[in-house]
């Protein structure tokens, strides 16, 4: 093979004034097209990084924040538990004590009732021995009639 430098030069001297004119007007902003990119992509993963990051961090908020909202539903819970049992509590001492006077009252009006018919049956029987003994000094019976007198007496008070 026989190389012919004439050629061979031109060729270079062709090669190198292409290259300089890729390099001064294509290859500079294309290189510069390229970093703009790269600048873009690199700005595009830090911002999903940032947005990844916050997110991540706004979870955990809303994990605390649902963590906290169920530890205060539990305390309310629990507050309502107590103060119904302490007002299920009163309500039962309350009607304990009403029936306790209720019943105080009732056994009173019944001692206070037994008295009076108490009273109002020695009345009668002092009412009714008087006249019974009227009845027999009036008529100065026998025995046998006394105690038919007695009889027919006791039999006029149960009727009544």
């Amino acid at each position: 093979m026989h190389i012919v430098w004439s050629t061979f030069g031109i060729q270079l001297v062709a090669f190198l004034i292409l290259f300089w004119l890729l390099s001064r007007y294509a290859f500079g902003p294309l290189f510069g097209i390229m970093e703009q990119r790269k600048a873009h992509i690199q700005s595009q993963l830090d911002n999903a990084e940032n947005s990844r990051k916050q997110a991540s961090q706004q979870l955990e908020e809303q994990k605390q924040a649902l963590q906290q909202a169920r530890k205060e539903a539990h305390d309310i819970i629990e507050q309502a538990r107590a103060t119904s049992s302490k007002q299920a509590d009163d309500i039962i001492v309350a009607a304990k004590s009403e029936a306790t006077r209720l019943k105080d009252d009732a056994v009173r009006d019944i001692d206070s009732e037994k008295n009076k018919a108490i009273a109002a049956l020695r009345s009668e029987v002092g009412g009714m021995s008087v006249a019974i003994a009227s009845k027999i000094i009036e008529k100065q019976i026998d025995e046998k009639s006394q105690e038919q007198l007695v009889d027919q007496y006791l039999k006029e008070v149960g009727s009544k």
